[in-house]
């Protein structure tokens, strides 16, 4: 299992949906990428041929398993895809994966999730399927005895923000055994406090926003393909502001 960030090194991870957007957020100072399909949707796991194309990026890329949108409860199906999809972004060369499961009872699936663990020498993030559970502080435990490299969590609120005293708690139980990842509406403007009074020293975030909405009249529009709104797609301006937020923090506190 990997350590966590060094006190003098704060990471920045985007997930994203397209290849493109994976781009943008290396080039503009991402650390880490989260491939996904269908953000929209919380992220799922994304195709085998972009596996592939994002294992050529500059920085690690870590592939969601997750087979469909919904709970996290899963079936022995869905199971044994994960099992598959976890091998699939293994033999595409990325660098890690990220998984969850839970039980009916709302507990961290303990037998899938150590099964997952050992079907792979690639290290593994547990995602906010923690946020779900019954007992967080009991699930951060199961989480650090399972070997998962870290925790993204929003501290079991809507926004990590918002989360701030569950993730600063998480951060004080696991005492450097695993990381905290804070994760949901992370920007530049909340940047400082998840880092400051959380003490989480990894952020997660799209930093996406709408592009043009298409004209009413478009095809793509009027046959449901397109959403009203638009499309979200990656933001290279709010990649790079949320960068320097975290830039500016460390300097501050050098």
């Amino acid at each position: 299992m990997s350590l966590p960030p060094s006190n003098d090194n704060l990471i920045l991870e985007i997930c994203v949906d397209t290849l493109e957007g994976a781009w943008t957020a290396a080039e503009c100072g991402a650390d880490r990428i989260e491939l996904c399909a269908a953000l929209g949707d919380g992220g799922l796991t994304p195709s085998a041929g972009m596996m592939s194309a994002a294992s050529k990026l500059p920085v690690d890329v870590y592939a969601m398993i997750r087979p469909r949108a919904g709970d996290f409860y899963f079936s022995d199906a869905e199971k044994a895809l994960m099992l598959r999809d976890i091998q699939m972004a293994e033999s595409a060369g990325l660098e890690g994966v990220v998984i969850g499961a839970v039980t009916e009872r709302r507990e961290l699936d303990r037998d899938f999730l150590a099964a997952a663990i050992e079907s792979t020498t690639l290290p593994v993030t547990l995602h906010r399927a923690i946020d779900t559970v019954k007992d967080y502080s009991i699930a951060v435990e199961t989480a650090i005895e399972l070997g998962f490299e870290r925790i993204l969590s929003s501290g079991q609120a809507t926004t990590a923000d918002l989360g701030r005293d569950a993730l600063a708690a998480a951060v004080k139980q696991a005492a450097g055994r695993i990381s905290i990842m804070a994760g949901s509406g992370v920007s530049a403007a909340s940047a400082e406090r998840l880092l400051l009074h959380a003490g989480v020293r990894e952020l997660h975030a799209s930093c996406a926003s709408y592009v043009d909405a298409p004209s009413p009249d478009a095809l793509e529009n009027k046959l449901g393909f397109v959403a009203k709104t638009g499309v979200r797609s990656t933001d290279a301006k709010l990649v790079r502001a949320l960068r320097d937020a975290m830039d500016k923090y460390l300097e501050a506190a050098a």
